[in-house]
């Protein structure tokens, strides 16, 4: 084999050893339409009941008919204003809401009803918890319990086109939002091993591997983010290989052996003449 067949090799190598991505690798969802309406429809019910955890910072409001009656179970706290009326200052009531911390062992400290242990629960259990210890001890009609969650958000990490920190305003947030809310995944990120990082209501962290190529993910109970998920897109494998260095102990070798074939290869061209 001469030398311009060996050169042509090698520069077909390169090309093959750095194809871009394929594709399907790329390709959401590829078998949606195969997907059960019921299955999807399940999963869409739990959206925005998220489980609460130590840390969390809740808003809690309990609401009736006769709003005097509830007042006490509500957390505010009054600030003063001034305003005027003529000539004269006048001090007037307005108010803000006070949030609930969940402390390191779960537990939240409600008016009236004194410290509730709350982790765990999910907020629809929790907004039925209140109620019920509200009514019929308390009131003479069920209140409404609205809780919703101050602090939620999502860590996006690696090859997202804009990686970085979430916050979701109304206390919901799935996969294919954060995603969209990220820029999208680059192309050389693997959309077939996304991985999730969830700590529980006990601080144990759990992995979980989703796999968007195929359309099933949506049907995962993961599907639905949770306070404080982290999500990590790794690479490719083609933009492995396009960082990949040698060492450079390695390096001065390969180029000396470099240096080296390229003055064999002169002389026996020399000698050929």
């Amino acid at each position: 084999m001469n030398i311009r067949n060996l050169l042509l090799l090698a520069v077909t190598s390169l090309l093959l050893f750095s194809c871009g991505t394929t594709g399907d690798e790329v390709t959401y969802m590829r078998n949606i339409d195969q997907i059960p309406a019921a299955a999807l429809a399940t999963v869409t019910s739990q959206a925005g009941d998220f489980t609460i955890k130590p840390g969390d910072m809740l808003q809690i409001n309990v609401s009736s008919t006769n709003a005097d009656a509830v007042r006490p179970f509500n957390k505010i706290q009054y600030v003063p204003t001034l305003g005027t009326s003529g000539s004269a200052l006048t001090t007037m009531g307005d108010h803000s809401t006070v949030f609930y911390l969940v402390d390191d062992n779960g537990n939240i400290d409600f008016p009236v009803l004194g410290k509730l242990h709350i982790s765990g629960m999910t907020k629809k259990s929790l907004e039925d918890y209140v109620a019920s210890l509200i009514y019929p001890r308390y009131l003479t009609e069920k209140p409404g319990i609205e809780c919703r969650i101050q602090n939620f958000r999502v860590f996006c990490i690696g090859d997202f086109n804009r990686p970085g920190v979430i916050n979701a305003e109304n206390g919901r947030l799935n996969i294919v939002e954060a995603i969209a809310m990220s820029g999208d995944l680059t192309l050389q990120g693997r959309r077939d091993n996304i991985m999730l990082i969830r700590t529980d209501a006990n601080g144990q962290r759990q992995v979980k591997r989703i796999n968007m190529n195929d359309a099933n993910f949506m049907t995962m109970p993961e599907f639905e983010l949770q306070q404080n998920d982290i999500l990590y897109v790794e690479p490719n494998k083609y933009k492995k290989r396009s960082i990949w260095s040698l060492p450079p102990v390695y390096s001065a070798g390969v180029s000396v052996l470099g240096t080296a074939i390229s003055l064999i290869t002169f002389i026996t061209v020399l000698a050929k003449k």
